[in-house]
């Protein structure tokens, strides 16, 4: 029996140190998955192709360890580097495997942030769908309480309707976002508000006040080595020095934005830039120059390029929802068998365990008691019992004696109960008399009043002689 004990006990051992060491194993590879995508996002505003590759490292690492959150992230990131790389078609792939994956895990955050992502990539093409996935966003963030969610959905809703012309709207939202990215010390964030709102005051003609913004978020822009938002800043530059007559000027931040826009290899950064050129050389009246920019931009065709992007992100939206339900009933049948495997494990397990109790309980109990133990146990008791027939006999005796005094003040009470009733029959009787002769008018009323108070106050003596009585010394037998 000992060495069966000593060999479940080992078993166990063995077992608890093996499923530590699996589970430190996991928790080394998540933190390796969460660093992989941590990385990757930082890289989307300097190199978005380093973004796509990362994520997608850590993609196949948390498929492996089955890291739902993990795969979800994974897939944003992505859809994020493919956004910088403008290949909605892939970005809107990727943000829809990634909201299935935070779906099905639970996780209101993530959720909230893929709908942030799409409603960035819808913002160049479908203004309306935009604002839809951008307040969805909005209202999940604000529910879990994520202020850097709330600032990132503030911005990007002031970016749609920057987009629509609607300026001071734009503004009062970048205005919000920035309030929360300062509290946060988000720096990079910081500099996206500080070029939208030199955008904004671009637009409004307030020259002096957008060159200052856009010159401050130039300058952090650059210390960080945010290569796109350098990009997007120079080109906003440019526009401003043409509308300022400043030609120099703006084609030196069309040439430095250009080198930086091939550094991230953005397509429609490249466009925005030939398209900038074809308005500088127009300003100089370069025409010759222009044209050259003009013909480049009519291969690009943007406009219908915006129209096909939007209709295949459609197509694939559409498409997308159809393959979720389908991959929705293969994992609830997934699910059932997983818990059904789960069931029988459990089962194995608490069956060897209560072998193991039973086995140990058993041995307990074998060596817990003498023989010694039992008969002073015994002993015990028995002086108990005889400490409770002498209290018992007691409290029988206490009764009888409390019984019989009862009993006497019940049988005086009865008789002082008789007694009271006779003494005051008469007087009742004589007042009912009097009541009667009055009604009639054979007794005078001064008369029948003064009988009345007589028999009334022979009542009341009668009632104090009846208390005395009830409430005076005892005399019974045992006095």
């Amino acid at each position: 029996m000992k060495k069966n004990c000593t060999f479940l006990l080992f078993f166990f051992v063995t077992l608890t140190a093996y499923a530590r060491n699996i589970n430190e194993v996991v928790a080394r590879d998540t933190n390796e998955v969460v660093n992989l995508n941590s990385q990757a996002y930082a890289n989307r505003l300097t190199d978005p192709k380093q973004t796509v590759e990362d994520a997608t490292k850590a993609l196949t690492l948390a498929t492996k360890l089955s890291y739902l959150d993990g795969i979800a992230e994974s897939y944003r990131v992505i859809g994020i580097g493919k956004y910088y790389l403008d290949q909605p078609e892939k970005a809107i792939d990727n943000y829809l495997n990634a909201l299935a994956y935070f779906a099905r895990n639970s996780n209101l955050r993530g959720e909230a942030k893929v709908y942030n992502n799409i409603g960035v990539l819808f913002r160049d093409h479908d203004y309306d769908r935009s604002l839809v996935y951008l307040n969805k966003s909005l209202v999940i963030a604000e529910k879990i309480g994520d202020n850097k969610l709330i600032a990132a959905s503030y911005l990007n809703i002031g970016n749609t309707y920057n987009r629509k012309n609607n300026l001071h709207q734009a503004l009062s939202y970048y205005d919000k976002s920035y309030h929360l990215f300062s509290k946060l010390q988000d720096s990079v964030n910081l500099i996206q508000c500080l070029l939208n709102r030199g955008v904004i005051f671009y637009k409004l003609k307030d020259y002096d006040k957008a060159l200052g913004l856009l010159l401050e978020a130039n300058r952090g822009a650059k210390s960080r080595d945010l290569n796109e938002s350098v990009a997007s800043i120079n080109l906003t530059l440019a526009s401003l020095y043409m509308a300022q007559r400043k030609f120099d000027d703006a084609e030196k931040m069309v040439r430095e934005g250009t080198a930086y826009t091939q550094l991230v290899k953005d397509p429609k950064l490249e466009y925005d830039y030939k398209y900038t050129t074809y308005e500088l050389e127009l300003n100089r009246r370069n025409f010759e120059s222009a044209l050259s920019s003009l013909r480049e931009i009519y291969k690009l065709d943007s406009a219908t390029y915006k129209t096909n992007v939007s209709v295949q992100m459609n197509l694939i939206e559409a498409k997308r929802k159809q393959e979720e339900q389908a991959k929705e009933n293969e994992r609830v049948a997934d699910r059932q068998a997983y818990e059904r495997s789960r069931f029988w494990a459990v089962s194995t397990v608490a069956g060897l365990l209560l072998v193991v109790i039973g086995l140990l309980v058993g041995n307990v109990k074998r060596k817990a008691k003498t023989n010694a133990q039992l008969t002073m146990l015994n002993g015990e008791v028995l002086r108990q019992k005889d400490n409770l027939d002498r209290i018992n006999h007691h409290l029988e005796e206490i009764i009888d004696e409390r019984t019989k005094d009862l009993q006497i003040k019940n049988k005086k009470l009865s008789e002082h109960s008789s007694y009271l009733s006779h003494q005051i029959r008469g007087p009742i009787a004589t007042l009912r008399g009097l009541i009667n002769l009055e009604k009639e008018g054979l007794v005078d009323q001064e008369e029948c009043i003064a009988m009345m108070d007589k028999c009334v106050s022979e009542i009341d003596e009668k009632i104090i002689e009846m208390s005395d009585m009830l409430h005076g010394p005892s005399h019974n037998s045992n006095s």
